[in-house]
């Protein structure tokens, strides 16, 4: 990578790490409001569904504005925007006012993931690698984001600490601000020669950072006709399928690890009567490592899709998934076994972010990129998120075995999907 190209890594990676670090600092902020605003979990747990809900349900529009207005301005929008919710967070007065709150930062933050992954997949040649150190940013806002927001509640009022949220998001705007996107842009977009519109004509790609300028009802049909007529539907049941798995595998994740520790072995930290012998779960723990070791899985997946088609990746690691789900109930029974195969879910599960957003970028084209990853991404959070009512009722109506056996079956179907995208789609880089 040259510098340029570095530092738009450097910022999406950011920005990507940010997106999670608010994400997951809500429901450590939730055991707080149940106390200050004198309500339920039932209650707060709408109130931060509205805001996920449209985390999700945004992805799509906010993929669209991407290819209206160009990656940059709509990242640095999202972080602007997300540090404004959280300061509207920490002066609201009552739940109506925190739901709204909440509601900007959903808004806000759903339309991260098509542009950076646009302009990732845009701007750097070794692709792959790029998406792998961007997912790794997420990996490290999704453990060690938590974490933060927990330390700071110990010294300082949640509001304060709301507000203590927002400055490193003021400060990775204030360095995009800095980054030239258009000296990593392909000359060919960059110059505005080779970019198309509908009726053929030239658009005027070097004023917009690689966008193609007016977005229209129509422009919206003809690009998803055209990611369709190439067998996008395929790659959209792939990535519905892992997100499927991933909300599936993570739910209720801190629950099992800790049934199955609770009788491998007995970590007595502090006093069990102290008010705070509940933080020191081991299961949460091992949680925290399991998603840590994501990093690896990331960066992994990164070097693989630059060695060899992501599709194919795929179907490797999809294979690997199934069989770990069905191992991981079978090697409950020693400890060594049990962390084995719970940290190689976490290396594995990673591993498939970086190569699935390879192949969504090498089956979609360039000027439809941003709607590309907006419906991958409705796919995968909107989709998807039905894996934890199913991780739930599954759990409910038989237990942990069944589980990863529905696990295993989503995992092959992944695969079988990622096998047909191989054969069936049609490439677009």
């Amino acid at each position: 990578m040259d510098a340029a190209e570095r530092r738009i890594v450097a910022f999406t990676a950011g920005s990507h790490g940010l997106v999670h670090t608010y994400e997951l600092s809500i429901p450590i902020l939730l055991t707080v409001w149940i106390a200050e605003f004198s309500t339920t979990a039932a209650t707060l747990g709408l109130v931060s569904t509205v805001g996920y809900g449209l985390f999700g349900v945004g992805a799509l529009p906010g993929g669209i504005v991407v290819d209206r207005f160009g990656s940059k301005p709509v990242i640095l929008a999202c972080l602007v925007g997300m540090a404004g919710s959280f300061i509207l967070v920490s002066v609201a007065p009552n739940l109506l006012a925190l739901a709204l709150a909440i509601g900007v930062w959903g808004v806000t933050a759903s339309a991260y993931h098509p542009a950076g992954l646009s302009l990732l997949s845009k701007s750097v040649e070794q692709r792959g690698t790029a998406l792998g150190y961007h997912g790794i940013g997420g990996n490290l806002g999704i453990a060690l984001g938590p974490l933060a927001t927990v330390l700071l509640l110990l010294a300082f009022d949640w509001r304060v600490v709301a507000v203590a949220l927002t400055v490193p998001a003021i400060v990775v705007a204030a360095y995009g601000a800095t980054v030239d996107v258009d000296a990593a842009l392909p000359d060919t977009a960059a110059d505005g020669e080779g970019v198309e519109d509908e009726n053929g004509a030239p658009t005027d790609a070097a004023e917009t950072g690689g966008s193609k300028g007016e977005i229209s009802l129509s422009t919206i049909a003809d690009d998803t006709r055209v990611l369709l007529a190439g067998g996008f539907l395929i790659v959209f049941a792939f990535v519905t399928f892992s997100g499927l798995y991933y909300r599936t595998f993570l739910t209720f994740l801190p629950d099992l690890l800790g049934d199955v520790l609770g009788g491998l072995i007995d970590v007595q930290l502090i006093d069990p009567e102290s008010p705070y012998a509940e933080e020191f779960d081991v299961a949460r723990y091992l949680y925290v490592a399991v998603l840590m070791v994501g990093v690896l899985g990331q960066y992994l997946g990164g070097r693989i899709a630059d060695r060899m088609p992501p599709e194919r990746g795929l179907m490797i690691f999809m294979a690997v998934l199934a069989g770990l789900a069905l191992l991981f109930v079978p090697a409950s029974g020693g400890t060594a076994t049990f962390l084995a195969v719970s940290l190689s879910l976490g290396v594995a599960l990673f591993t498939v972010q970086p190569l699935s957003q390879a192949t969504v970028a090498a089956y979609s084209p360039t000027e439809a990129r941003g709607i590309s990853f907006g419906y991958t991404y409705l796919g995968i959070f909107g989709v998807g998120s039905l894996g934890a009512a199913l991780s739930g009722w599954v759990l409910t109506r038989a237990g942990p075995r069944e589980l990863f056996l529905v696990l295993a079956g989503i995992a092959a179907l992944g695969g079988l999907s990622a096998a047909a995208v191989s054969r069936f789609a049609t490439r677009r880089d």
